[in-house]
This record gives C-alpha cells, structure tokens and sequence, in this order.
C-alpha cells in the first residue's frame, strides 16, 4: 500500500491503521496530529481508521515558534489592580500573573529556549504547528523541554498567508493538544509580514464559530481593532512594528487608542526590541506584551529574557501610578520659601 506522509511517498503492508502506521514510525500518537486527505483524524479513532491506497497524510507537531487544560500556571485568585504582587490579567476567563508572553522559536537549542523562558517568569508560550520529522521520529520535540502542563501553549498560525491556511493550521493544533485558545496571525506579503486584515477577519469568523478562544494579531488600526473585538476575539494584538524588526513602537497614539476603547487585553505583538520598548508599551496600558525575536537573537538571551520581565513589570507599575504631566518649563523640585 502506498502512503504519501508529509510530502513523501512510502510502502506499507495493507491493511493498517493510523494508530499502527504511527507505531511503525515511531511516533506517539499523544504529541501529533494527523489529516488524511485534508480531513482531521480524531485521536479516539487512531486505532479504528483504516488507511487506503494512495492516501495523503499530514503528520504534524510543536516547534518552537512564535497546556491541555489551560492552567499553565495561572494563579486561582482574583486579580487587583494593585502592586506586582496583587495585578493579573485575565484572557478567556483564565486569570494569568506574568503580562510578558514570549516566543519559542529562533533559539540555538531548546534547552536555551527552556532556560529564557524560565528566566522571563512567562506562562503563556506561542508555537508554531509544522510537519513531523517521519524519516527521524526520535528527534526532540519542544514539549520534552517545555511542559504544556506548566505552560499555557498558545498555538499560533505562524507563515500563514492566506484564512483558510490559518483555520487549517489551528484545527490541527486542537487535535494535536486540545487547545482552543489560538493566536491568528494572517500575513500579507513575505517582505513585511504585516497582518492581511481582510484575510483575519475571515479566518476569525471561522474559528470564532467554531469554539476556538482567538487572539489576533492585527493592524495598529482603532477601528480594525474594534471591529475583531464586536466579533468575539478574546484579545486584541497590534504591531509595533514589523515581526523580528526590533523598531520599538511606531505608532503609540494608535495603540493608544485600540486600549482606551477596548474591552478586551491588549498587547502588543511584534516589533519590540530590548527592554524600553516593553516598558513604553505597559506605560500606555496594554495588558501584556509578546516578543521572541528581541530575546532570542540578544547576544545573552537568559538576560535579555530577564530585562523583559523587569522591564513590564516597570512599565505595568509606572501606569498604574500615573506619570508626573509633561510640563512646558521647568519646576523647581525645591520650596523657593526660605531660599538664602
């Protein structure tokens, strides 16, 4: 019997079953998802789907890229407005303690992915959705390193161009690990990957009337935003600047403006470069900032990752003490009365 697998024509005995062609690979069924002929096979029925000739499966897991049940660590006490140690922030009705969400890809290893996130105290991680390696199934997988039962694994739509590539992508990734709560990203062109809003908003209809939770990466648009709130995104996500560019904010009255009116997180997502940058962002009141890019290609990511967290915290801090008003001239700090 025929199979293609993941682009690849190979030879099986007939008759066989998913369940049995992912043994003779070696791969556990637990950390993959498979689609014969672009349909998903539910994991309850690994061991019942018959494979037939010619079939065409897709065979895929979680890399490092941009848990089953959604704890991932989040604290189970209400959230304040208070200091660090009374401020949380809450998406999709789960309650989380660190407003910095980091990235898994770019790294040298995944034991230096480990280690930076460790170092910057996240407890929700994006993944990116890609092919297994068939031809070396005992390759290291990014959840021997990173536990999605410690960490909130935020799948996301990482080189999708297109909605139905994206909705495609995260169906998989519910099959894979169970996870409906998804990062959508749909990127317009290859040279700027700036968000192709037309092609979200559909990919957001669909998987919003499909139970998924939708985090969206979008344009630092007001209106654009509000509308992906109307539709029942769970949180708003604007550039500051394109993906990996490390500009900082371009746009803050924008951002500005998204977070005056929204009612949902905001955080921005992409463009941040060192640690100012995620402090600027908390200062105008976003919820949380996601980065990968600024830690992983620092010269010492353990410290970049580190500063991160510092650096939004600080940031979540100066907002909610409100900063000094900016001033025209100057103002002595010191009383004139008494002056010799």
């Amino acid at each position: 019997m025929r199979l293609t697998i993941n682009g690849e024509s190979q030879e099986f005995e007939a008759p066989l079953t998913v369940q049995e062609l992912l043994g003779r690979i070696g791969l556990d069924p637990a950390k993959v998802a498979v689609e014969r002929n672009l349909e998903i096979v539910p994991k309850s029925t690994y061991d019942q789907a018959a494979l037939d000739e010619d079939d065409k499966l897709e065979i895929v897991h979680f890399i490092g890229g941009g848990s089953p049940g959604m704890d991932g660590g989040a604290a189970n006490d209400d959230c304040g407005d208070g200091g660090k140690e009374s401020d949380c922030f809450e998406v999709a009705g789960e309650q989380y303690w660190s407003r910095l969400l980091v990235g898994t890809g770019k790294y040298k290893d995944f034991e230096e992915t480990k280690k930076a996130i460790e170092a910057s105290g996240a407890e929700i991680v994006t993944v990116a959705v890609r092919r297994v390696n068939v031809s070396n199934p005992k390759e290291p997988m990014l959840t021997d390193y990173v536990d999605p039962n410690t960490y909130t694994y935020l799948p996301n739509t990482a080189g999708c161009f297109s909605a139905d590539e994206a909705v495609r992508t995260l169906r998989l990734a519910r099959e894979a690990g169970g996870w409906d709560l998804v990062k959508l990203e749909v990127l317009g062109d290859q040279k700027t990957l700036y968000p192709n809003m037309p092609e979200t908003v559909k990919a957001a209809e669909t998987l919003i009337d499909e139970g998924f939770k939708v985090m969206v990466y979008c344009a630092d648009d007001p209106i654009q935003a509000k509308i992906l709130e109307e539709m029942g995104c769970v949180a708003i996500m604007p550039l500051a600047a394109p993906i990996g560019s490390g500009l900082g904010i371009q746009n803050p009255v924008g951002i500005r403006l998204i977070i005056e009116q929204a009612g949902v997180p905001v955080l921005v997502d992409a463009g941040v470069g060192t640690a100012s940058d995620a402090a600027v962002a908390m200062e105008l009141g976003c919820d949380g900032v996601l980065m990968n890019t600024a830690i992983a290609e620092a010269k010492d990511p353990i410290k970049m990752a580190r500063a991160m967290k510092m650096a939004v915290e600080a940031g979540r801090l100066a907002y909610l003490a409100g900063r000094m008003p900016k001033k025209m001239y100057a103002d002595p700090s010191s009383p004139l009365a008494g002056l010799i």
